[in-house]
């Protein structure tokens, strides 16, 4: 039997069985189980282990346990590798919405510190009007007159809605009156006489009549822009 290279220890376990049972089977008898032709095609393709000499045997078993534990680190690697690239992909969604929470938090406190600016800025642009008294009372006051009273004692930036709304009612008439109503002054106050709460001579000082409108409309809409915004919708305020 000529040598050949191995092709591996189950193909040489198996030859090995095989030529036994065929010696046995002719020893007592019997047909061989394996032809003659396929029996020795298999030897001359074949090399038994025992064949191997004892050192190249461990070389050929050190090889093959050493593709094991490759193919065993490699998976390992996989995985580690897998593992690591999800935790990578989990964290950066973590650092993502943590940093758009930050960025929220951040906007939402420059917002709230801007409208304290604002309304810090209207407290002390109200602060600064000048009251009803500090105009001294006239028999008569023109339209202009009436109207820089108003500039005065109103808040800059409600000034323009308080005048939509006198220019409505009473195009800036302080003696306005409405015989159907009763409505009197300026904004109209309905009936007149409410404007006493303002002063005893309503119905002759625009100031007076102004200080009360301006009152009426911040404590039933807010502010002068709120009672505007209310009558464009209704046309009463």
């Amino acid at each position: 039997m000529s040598r050949i290279s191995v092709r591996g220890f189950a193909v040489a376990s198996a030859t090995a069985v095989t030529t036994v049972g065929a010696v046995v089977g002719v020893a007592a008898g019997s047909t061989p189980a394996v032809d003659d032709n396929n029996f020795e095609a298999t030897a001359a393709d074949t090399t038994l282990l025992a064949d191997i000499p004892a050192g190249q045997q461990a070389q050929v078993q050190t090889a093959s346990l050493t593709q094991q534990a490759d193919a065993q680190a490699s998976a390992a690697d996989a995985t580690a590798k897998k593992s690591a690239e999800e935790s990578a992909r989990i964290q950066a969604a973590k650092d993502a919405k943590t940093k758009k929470q930050a960025a929220e938090d951040q906007l939402a406190k420059e917002r709230k510190a801007e409208q304290d600016k604002k309304d810090a800025a209207e407290r002390a642009s109200r602060s600064e009007v000048r009251s009803a008294s500090a105009f001294a009372t006239q028999g008569s006051y023109s339209v202009a007159e009436v109207q820089a009273m108003a500039r005065q004692m109103i808040p800059g930036d409600q000034f323009q809605c308080f005048s939509n709304i006198v220019n409505h009612e009473s195009t800036w008439n302080y003696r306005a009156s409405n015989p159907s109503s009763g409505a009197y002054g300026l904004v109209q106050a309905l009936p007149g006489s409410k404007m006493a709460s303002a002063g005893a001579d309503w119905q002759t000082n625009p100031a007076t009549q102004i200080k009360w409108g301006l009152s009426y409309m911040d404590g039933r809409y807010g502010s002068p822009c709120g009672a505007w915004s209310f009558w464009q919708a209704n046309h009463w305020y």
